[in-house]
């Protein structure tokens, strides 16, 4: 019956289309067998070594989460659109989705240690200086200096395989800090040991190379927020690219509401206090901040975004590298900053020295012209009370002292501050 009805609509329509679907329907097993001439074109996102900076291996902060990148799980917002054109290689920084299931996704924020720009040029040097070339490989190049021949041999990182470098974080170096960089290194297969046996001679190279570009990373992994530690999460790099939670810049809140202004300026306040003084008895301390240093999350809290101006005194071992040897100076020392700089003694480094920078950058834009008279006088006094303090530890910690009780007050308790909601309700200390 179904083929006599087939034959004769095909004798009744006048439409080649209407054909076609009333044959279709006669015949179910064509209906439901895909046609081998039009398969599935799933898009392809393409992916340049030289974007993420794997042909520079292992002159690199790392690969471990290559994978996700190049199985899609890692995608930058441009990628959501049509064309899923890759973002221009010449960005500090770019805001990027994350996922673990390929269902639910989570904003990350995926950055270079530095410019492209700085990349070049550190690369350009290293050639030119080690090997009279314009172009090189950096790998071969780097593993002939004395310095990782050094690394090579050594069973544990020391002060004296750090010397040198521009990185604040290793300006006064201890023997406990080091341990702690080795023991926790993500980048390789966790072994919670000291020596660097387990470390490859590409992860030494790597390790040395990310610590003579940009600390950041390093400090990330060595205290991660899981601990308490306010600094974003860190999810893994691929060549020259960092991966870690994604935040949102202090400046984006210079024109918030007073209530928030007043809530981040308290966390802001109480982070470099814990900075100050926390279990570890390391000693925190800032060589710059600006407006990109601190971050907010989406549930309100603030933490530091960007750690690479960060030093640590170790207030139990204390610096184990003499002044005078900080100024031993090679290529390592060289790769982001100008090797005539001078570096800061460990010596004239002050307590109050990052409360002071804060009080003179930050606060005054997140506060300026946000409460009525006469609160909004005395902020503003207090605020350059500090500013002027620099030569004055006590003084300035009870200006901050005084400020952060005259805050307190000014913040709310509501649901968009939900790292403390509605824990804030039930509590005096809010």
């Amino acid at each position: 019956m179904g083929h006599w009805i087939c034959c004769l609509c095909s004798r009744v329509a006048d439409s080649l289309m209407l054909l076609l679907v009333l044959a279709l329907s006669c015949n179910p097993s064509t209906a439901v067998t895909p046609s081998p001439s039009a398969p599935h074109i799933k898009a392809s996102y393409s992916f340049g070594r030289t974007f993420l900076g794997l042909d520079k291996c292992n002159a690199c902060i790392g690969t471990s989460i290559c994978k996700k990148f190049f199985k899609e799980e890692i995608r930058f917002d441009t990628w959501l659109s049509s064309h899923l054109k890759l973002p221009p290689s010449y960005l500090l920084s770019y805001s990027g989705n994350y996922t673990d299931d390929a269902k639910s996704w989570r904003l990350v924020d995926i950055t270079r240690l530095t410019s492209k720009y700085q990349h070049d040029r550190a690369d350009k040097h290293i050639c030119t200086s080690l090997l009279k070339t314009k172009t090189c490989s950096l790998e071969r190049a780097l593993r002939r200096t004395r310095r990782f021949q050094k690394w090579l041999r050594a069973k544990r990182l020391t002060p004296d395989l750090v010397q040198g470098l521009s990185s604040p974080m290793l300006r006064c170096p201890s023997q406990r800090l080091l341990d702690r960089i080795v023991r926790r290194y993500a980048e390789v297969p966790d072994a919670g040991s000291i020596y660097m046996d387990h470390l490859t001679d590409r992860d030494k190279l790597r390790l040395l190379y990310t610590l003579s570009v940009n600390s950041h990373p390093i400090l990330l992994q060595i205290f991660p927020d899981v601990e308490g530690w306010p600094f974003p999460r860190y999810l893994g790099s691929c060549g020259r690219l960092v991966v870690s939670a994604s935040t949102r810049p202090l400046r984006d809140f210079y024109d918030a509401a007073p209530e928030v202004a007043a809530d981040l300026a308290l966390q802001l306040l109480a982070v470099l206090r814990s900075m100050g003084t926390n279990d570890l008895n390391y000693f925190f301390f800032f060589t710059h901040v600006d407006a990109g240093t601190f971050g907010v999350f989406s549930n309100g809290h603030l933490f530091i975004r960007d750690a690479s101006a960060l030093g640590i005194i170790d207030r139990e071992e204390g610096s184990q590298l003499p002044d005078d040897q900080q100024e031993y100076k090679d290529v390592f020392s060289c790769l982001t900053v100008d090797c005539q700089s001078a570096l800061v003694s460990c010596n004239s480094i002050r307590e109050k020295h990052s409360l002071v920078m804060v009080c003179q950058e930050l606060l005054p834009k997140l506060l300026k012209g946000k409460f009525q008279q006469p609160v909004q006088e005395k902020i503003d006094s207090f605020l350059q009370h500090c500013a002027d303090s620099l030569d004055d530890d006590q003084g300035v910690g009870e200006v901050v002292a005084k400020l952060a009780e005259l805050l307190k007050p000014l913040r709310s308790c509501d649901s968009r501050f939900a790292y403390r909601y509605p824990d804030c309700k039930y509590s005096d200390k809010y």
